[in-house]
């Protein structure tokens, strides 16, 4: 390991993580009672400039009068080049902040972004005498953002986890798509022909490495991954495939923009039993190991050695978080 050591984000239960209109309070309730781990109430892209002021309005009343449970709380923010910025952190924090856990910053850019958001929730704050401290969650949605997504990792203490907001992030790069999350089958290679002349086609992840950059950045500065929306709510098998892909590559959650969506992510995002009865196998017998001697030993006829402890104890870990929910 290196001798830098990197410092976690506050542990948080985040496989889930639900998209809810400010403008849209009726479904306020039932988004508490769900499953989710982690609500957003969204004042950006799902409220139209009209509906903005009285949509900051819903949320600090929902914040303060509804019983949200346990679950992690946070609003998405217009973003720092329109003037509605500064009252939604402003009249929030001020208002509902002891409520408030998290706040969504959307189409981040540069480090100096979430500086400036921290400063103003840091003065808030303090002269609120609030004794928790909002984190932070950033949008990496632009090309701009993809670009500085190191720097913007490591920009603030607040930082708790990096989103794929994969439509902004198509628009930006200009992407020729209109779909949200999901494959498209000109991203695809043909394969030699065979002896009868047939070629095969395989389609290709288009936002692979998009999403592995934003994992690397993510982990490398102790935040949480967390893959974004996947637009055709109608297609669930569709919505499993891409937060398996998710999890694959290392995110611990998933956008949910239905409530269709919750208990797919949930189911993904958890370990099976079997996967952490082998996990708990792989730490018994590298204890048996090193009690012995040993760095390596075979497990069901494959190697385990100490990086295979570390594998384990993030699975172990995790099935303990989500007992404990």
């Amino acid at each position: 390991m290196s001798f830098h050591t990197i410092e976690q984000a506050p542990a948080r239960l985040n496989r889930s993580e639900l998209a809810v209109p400010g403008s849209q309070p009726q479904l306020f309730e039932k988004a508490a009672k769900s499953d989710v781990d982690v609500i957003f109430l969204d004042l950006e892209d799902a409220v139209a400039p009209d509906d903005k002021e009285q949509a900051r309005k819903n949320i600090i009343e929902a914040l303060n009068d509804i019983d949200w449970g346990t679950k992690s709380m946070s609003i998405r923010i217009n973003g720092l080049d329109t003037h509605y910025m500064y009252r939604d952190v402003v009249d929030i924090v001020e208002q509902a902040g002891e409520r408030l856990d998290l706040i969504m910053i959307p189409k981040v850019g540069t480090a100096a972004d979430v500086y400036a958001i921290d400063m103003l929730v840091t003065q808030i704050e303090d002269a609120r005498g609030y004794k928790k401290r909002i984190g932070f969650e950033h949008i990496i949605e632009t090309a701009l953002g993809m670009q500085n997504v190191n720097e913007i990792a490591g920009a603030s203490a607040r930082n708790e986890s990096l989103h794929f907001g994969v439509a902004d992030y198509a628009a930006s790069t200009r992407a020729r798509t209109t779909i949200i999350g999901g494959v498209n089958p000109d991203y695809a290679v043909l394969t030699d022909p065979s002896d009868d002349g047939a070629r095969d086609v395989h389609w290709g992840d288009m936002w692979h490495y998009a999403l592995a950059r934003m994992v690397v950045a993510a982990r490398a500065n102790g935040l949480r991954p967390i893959d974004g929306p996947f637009g055709d709510f109608s297609d669930p098998d569709g919505y499993r495939a891409a937060a398996k892909r998710a999890a694959v590559l290392g995110c611990e959650g998933k956008w949910a923009i239905h409530p269709s969506q919750i208990e797919l992510a949930n189911e993904v995002m958890s370990p099976s039993e079997a996967e952490v009865d082998r996990a708990q196998r792989i730490i018994k017998a590298m204890q048996e190991a090193a009690a012995a001697g040993k760095g390596a030993v075979s497990l069901d006829g494959r190697l385990i050695d100490y990086a295979s402890i570390r594998q384990a104890e993030v699975l172990v870990e995790k099935a303990a978080q989500i007992a404990a929910a």
